[in-house]
């Protein structure tokens, strides 16, 4: 019941962050100081992921680039006795942990690019981690929270949560009937509905565990929303099959995707960071002093 192997699609143009992501993939963009990536790769591995695959497109190889070793840095990080930062780029990617690339030669949706991932991940249940929603999981990640529900189910769990009803028509919406707290059975999905016809507000987001089912479906899935292979349509047809759920993490989730869900990570993530959280929390004082018009607060 571990699950070794995490999926990663990230081949996707990022075209809301133009034109800082002309030449480089959105997911490298920084949370700080770690790339969106990182925190994705973190996460996997967690809750036990030890093969990385990547789905990758055009444009994408400082993703490879930024998990490969880096002999020439490393070097001369040694050389100038800087260790700490050494341990940082190495640990990066922890011994016992490999990283496997794959081109998805079209951009033909979430789905097409799970699909890709089939030859690497064979016949073993896998995670899907979407970058761009970075998750805070409080004291335990979210994808490690999901792994503990398919510890228990042994089935498909996917991570959702409540969102504005103005606001479902952004996500895969489903009705579900609940198991227990925060944990319920998908009895149906539905690919961004109008809000007049959405029947609840439970969004799936970034972070799911599959079934191997589900590359079979996804082969068979014709194209929808958008022109392209929706993962959600796969997992529709799998609910006729097997028992899928819906966990609600405990957590607070940064749609990277939108510029203010990336700004808000930034401030939030940046106030937490060990070496400049008091510094940046003093800098936000004396910013919202002048909004207001109020005197800043000395500094020492």
């Amino acid at each position: 019941m571990r699950i070794r192997k995490a999926v990663f699609p990230v081949a996707g143009l990022g075209t809301r962050f133009l034109p800082a992501t002309k030449a480089s993939a959105k997911e490298m963009l920084p949370i700080v100081d770690k790339p969106l990536i990182q925190y994705a790769v973190q996460e996997a591995i967690s809750a036990g992921a030890q093969e990385l695959i990547f789905i990758t497109g055009r444009s994408k190889n400082s993703i490879m680039d930024h998990f490969d070793k880096a002999y020439e840095l490393e070097a001369e990080l040694e050389s100038r006795g800087k260790t700490k930062l050494l341990e940082t780029v190495q640990d990066i990617v922890p011994p016992g942990v490999t990283c496997i690339f794959i081109r998805q030669a079209e951009a033909l949706g979430l789905g097409h690019a799970v699909l890709c991932a089939w030859p690497a991940v064979g016949d073993e249940d896998f995670y899907v981690i979407l970058a761009d929603d970075l998750i805070d999981g409080r004291l335990q990640p979210a994808l490690a929270q999901m792994h503990r529900v398919y510890q228990q189910f042994g089935t498909s769990v996917l991570a959702v949560q409540r969102v504005p009803k103005e606001d479902v028509g952004s996500y895969g919406i489903v009705e579900t009937q609940q198991v227990g707290p925060g944990l319920s059975e998908i009895r149906r999905m539905v690919e961004k509905p109008k809000p007049e016809e959405a029947q609840s507000n439970l969004a799936v987001v970034g972070r799911y565990i599959l079934t191997p089912r589900i590359f079979k479906l996804l082969e068979r899935t014709q194209r929808g929303a958008g022109g392209e292979i929706q993962l959600t349509d796969a997992i529709s047809a799998m609910l006729n099959e097997q028992t899928v759920l819906a966990y609600e993490f405990e957590g607070t989730r940064y749609d990277c995707g939108s510029k203010l869900g990336y700004l808000r990570a930034n401030v939030e993530y940046g106030l937490k960071h060990p070496e400049l959280a008091d510094d940046f929390r003093e800098y936000l004082r004396g910013l919202t002093a002048d909004w207001q018009g109020t005197p800043k607060k000395s500094r020492a």
